[in-house]
């Protein structure tokens, strides 16, 4: 049963606010035309954010940036939650236009790079909550192009679905370690210089942990973070990184190679 034109009944089966990420909730249905739309507050609450931060959003300074009342705002968005919600996918905006070319390596070097390029258009992004799979429309958008690379090699839709999403996990889950770490240096710069290697070396026993000692003797640890602070809400930007994405990539390939599937 649809209750409007483009708006999801209680008989489609979409929860309500999804149907909200996806403009198919129904509006108010009393009282003048509203001024407001659901996309109109999303861009104001991103804007709040980019200028002043995340804890800076709220109904009411959403509501003041748009020159209306925090209740003509609650007519179309009802809560905070779901708010950070509209602002979780209006983020990750549309993945960039790629015709795949059968290079799913390359293909997927790029997607990994494009996720992480629109993250860091918003710091704030790496502290919104994470309360379930991707289910907005630009974050489905930025999974189906992922599938899109793999789609050449054949590989059975349930290892095409697990290989991006751990990709996925992989570039969010940097982006969200670096703004961690960026707040623990401002809070103690020392604790991730020659500090924390030193501190290792009085630590680790070679006996219980001769594996770490041996990183350890070898000077792996002396000079971490000696150079600069950890960039903040961005653990992408390293060596440190494209040698993780390296290795999940040639994880992939081995993958496939074993399948017997095309690809490089």
């Amino acid at each position: 049963m649809r209750t409007d034109e483009g708006t999801a009944g209680p008989d489609d089966g979409i929860p309500d606010d999804v149907a909200l990420l996806w403009g198919r909730r129904g509006g108010p249905r009393r009282g003048p035309r509203p001024s407001l739309s659901v996309a109109d507050i999303t861009r104001a609450a991103v804007a709040v954010a980019d200028a002043d931060g995340l804890d800076a959003v709220s109904m009411a300074r959403v509501a003041a940036e748009l020159g209306n009342s925090t209740m003509a705002l609650y007519r179309h968005v009802r809560s905070k939650d779901e708010l950070l919600a509209l602002m979780t996918d209006a983020a990750m905006e549309s993945p960039p236009e790629r015709e795949p070319d059968g290079d799913w390596r390359a293909g997927l070097y790029a997607w990994a790079h494009g996720v992480v390029a629109v993250s860091r258009r918003h710091p704030w992004f790496a502290r919104l909550p994470v309360g379930g799979p991707p289910i907005g429309p630009h974050n489905l958008a930025w999974l189906d192009r992922g599938l899109a690379e793999l789609e050449p090699v054949g590989l059975p839709p349930d290892e095409a679905v697990a290989i991006v999403t751990g990709l996925l996990i992989y570039t969010q889950g940097g982006i969200r370690l670096g703004a961690e770490l960026a707040v623990g240096y401002a809070a103690d710069p020392d604790a991730f210089g020659a500090r924390y290697g030193r501190l290792l070396g009085a630590l680790v026993d070679p006996h219980r942990m001769p594996a770490l000692a041996r990183a350890v003797a070898a000077g792996v640890f002396d000079g971490t973070g000696t150079a600069s602070p950890p960039p903040e809400h961005d653990a992408t930007a390293g060596a440190e990184f494209e040698l993780g994405l390296t290795f999940l990539l040639d994880g992939i390939a081995a993958h496939i190679a074993r399948r017997g599937t095309p690809g490089p």
